[in-house]
């Protein structure tokens, strides 16, 4: 059975990543990018579905994790009465892909044990394994394994193999001072086998790029070492060669144990990497908010009427949702899905996230290129036409289109942003037509998404339900934090939606998402309420609830989407890329900072 959620840590090469258990074991892995079928899928079901674990073979071993200072560079300390070892877990950049685990002798003589299960395509087939005599394996082990399924293969070398059924098996002892070196290499099953890589060498300079990367980020205060993991985060879910950032490394981890809210988030969202955009920016990343800048442009090129909420981590467009039968789901969470449905949606935010990303852009001194501004006016004509459309807003909700009141936000933010970019730098526009057009989509949000009755503003048009994502609104200028309207709507979220202190995103029962009711408290909004608190002087509050949320973190600082607080675990995708994007937001505003274009 696959462990809790915040019993894994991540590692990556900023191609793809891995799952590693607090246990020691590989329970997910895609290559070669994150949207790859997985090779090992012990996490949605167990470990016939593949896994590698490498571990001590006392079960009474405890083990102790962390990263190497700044790095997604995974060490874990495991105690035995034999003695200490150390597993170093990592997946070079800029190369491979690889996998490398480090085995390290600190105190005595402790006995290893591997279990090696490979499964290519969601475990749709079992590989045909073959032990072949490797003349450039590292000294002491002159032999590899090699798997090959269909068009996948890989090579595992530094340690000798049996088979027992259908899993590899290898015992070692390992002495204090003695160091051993596995390494896993994907290929493709056409081309040749990948030699063996030099671990020293890899381990060195990937180290040495993680800390340079997270040297670059600019926040300072009490919160800078969960800031500067979050941000280490965002890095480690990009694909450096498309620049797409995935939402989450993994798919189908339920919102609910039992439930059927399963999705696959190991795509790129225009609203996320607007966000991520952002949050470079303020961090300092010029370079990387630039090439942020460009990836939007290259997915949303085109007529603007085809502007999808999500693409592919190269910008492609077809993500059809399928439910896999060869894996059964998280603890039994059934169904499984590859792909997302939600592609096809019509959700008008997402244009608006993409003008206050690309005004904030240009507040930071990022140059228009020849196509970025031609693209924003596109966007905006479409706009024109649209902004009163109905959409399934910023949760994908599966039930019926509406007005959502955040929705028409982001489109006012959208045209304040277009006009902002003509009086503000001098871009050409229709200036009067979208400074009406703006005038109009305020009064029309205050007329009908405002709830006199509550003194709050609503979850969509005519409804009297709120909804986390109205903390937004003086996040992206809509309102100063402190408006009278917006401190009832806050009123209202923490009547209807605090759950033993922690936000649920809106209320499931209501069925307007068009699923079953029941779901657990979302960090995001959480971390958007502790933003808010230090807004509008509810300091204490703001701290304390930011406490508490970053004590829900794993032991090495990863949150998934959303808490369970009854049951103590993490639950949905690992790690959010939306979650650490919101702690680094509540953290400027508990320093005192405001992000640029917000």
């Amino acid at each position: 059975m696959a462990l809790d959620i915040e019993d894994y840590a991540l590692i990556s090469d900023c191609q793809s990543g891995a799952l590693v258990g607090r246990n020691g074991s590989i329970d997910w892995l895609c290559l070669p990018r994150f949207d790859s079928p997985s090779m090992f899928g012990a996490l949605l079901g167990n470990e016939e579905h593949g896994r590698w674990l490498l571990a001590p073979a006392d079960p009474a071993a405890i083990p102790r994790r962390s990263y190497l200072s700044d790095t997604f560079i995974l060490s874990t300390l495991w105690e035995t009465e034999g003695g200490q070892v150390e597993v170093i877990d990592f997946m070079p950049h800029g190369g491979g892909p690889d996998i490398v685990r480090r085995v390290r002798g600190l105190s005595g003589s402790i006995d290893m044990h591997m279990d090696l299960r490979v499964r290519f395509g969601y475990a749709s087939s079992v590989p045909w394994m073959r032990q072949m005599k490797d003349a450039r394996a590292p000294a002491g082990e002159p032999h590899a394994l090699v798997a090959v399924a269909g068009p996948d293969a890989c090579v595992i070398r530094g340690v000798r193999m049996h088979a027992e059924g259908r899993k590899h098996i290898a015992d070692f002892t390992v002495q204090a001072g003695e160091t051993r070196e596995l390494q896993l290499s994907w290929y493709p099953s056409h081309r040749p086998i990948p030699g063996p890589i030099d671990v020293d060498e890899n381990q060195r300079s990937s180290a040495e790029w993680w800390r340079s990367w997270a040297r670059s980020c600019s926040h300072e205060g009490p919160y800078r070492e969960a800031v500067v993991r979050s941000m280490l985060v965002l890095r480690a879910l990009t694909n450096e060669e498309t620049g797409g950032i995935v939402a989450a490394a993994t798919t189908s981890l339920p919102e609910q144990a039992g439930g059927i809210r399963n999705w696959d988030y190991r795509y790129v969202w225009l609203r996320d990497a607007s966000l991520s955009l952002k949050v470079l920016l303020g961090q300092g990343y010029a370079r990387e908010a630039e090439a942020w800048r460009d990836w939007l442009m290259r997915a949303v090129a085109g007529d603007p009427g085809d502007v999808q909420i999500m693409y592919g981590l190269a910008g492609e467009r077809e993500l059809p949702e399928r439910q896999l039968t060869t894996l059964p789901g998280y603890r039994d969470s059934a169904p499984v899905r590859v792909g997302n449905a939600a592609v096809g949606q019509f959700q008008s935010d997402v244009i608006g996230e993409v003008m206050v990303a690309m005004h904030a852009a240009r507040e930071a001194g990022v140059p228009e290129t020849e196509f970025s501004w031609p693209l924003q006016r596109a966007l905006m004509q479409f706009l024109e036409q649209n902004w009163r459309r109905p959409d399934h807003g910023i949760w994908e909700m599966r039930g019926p289109a509406r007005e959502f009141t955040h929705s028409r936000v982001m489109v006012w933010a959208a045209f304040d942003r277009a006009v902002r970019a003509i009086t503000e730098f001098g871009l050409e526009g229709p200036l009067v037509r979208w400074s009406t057009l703006r005038d109009n989509v305020r009064s029309d949000i205050e007329e009908r998404g405002f709830s006199v009755a509550r003194n709050s503003y609503t979850q969509f048009f005519g409804s009297e339900e709120v909804d986390a994502a109205l903390l937004v609104l003086p996040q992206v200028g809509f309102c100063a934090s402190d408006d009278p309207r917006m401190l009832g709507t806050v009123a209202a979220i923490e009547q209807d939606l605090l759950r033993d202190g922690l936000l649920l995103r809106y209320r499931t029962r209501t069925s307007v998402d068009g699923l079953p009711s029941g779901e657990n408290q979302f960090l995001a909004c959480s971390f958007w309420l502790a933003e808010q608190f230090a807004r509008t002087g509810r300091q204490a509050e703001a701290e304390a609830l930011m406490t508490r949320l970053l004590a829900l973190g794993n032991d090495v600082g990863l949150l998934s989407e959303q808490y369970d607080v009854g049951a103590g675990h993490q639950a949905g995708n690992t790690p959010q890329a939306l979650s650490h994007l919101a702690l680094i937001w509540a953290a400027e505003a508990l320093q005192g900072t405001v992000s640029p274009g917000r």
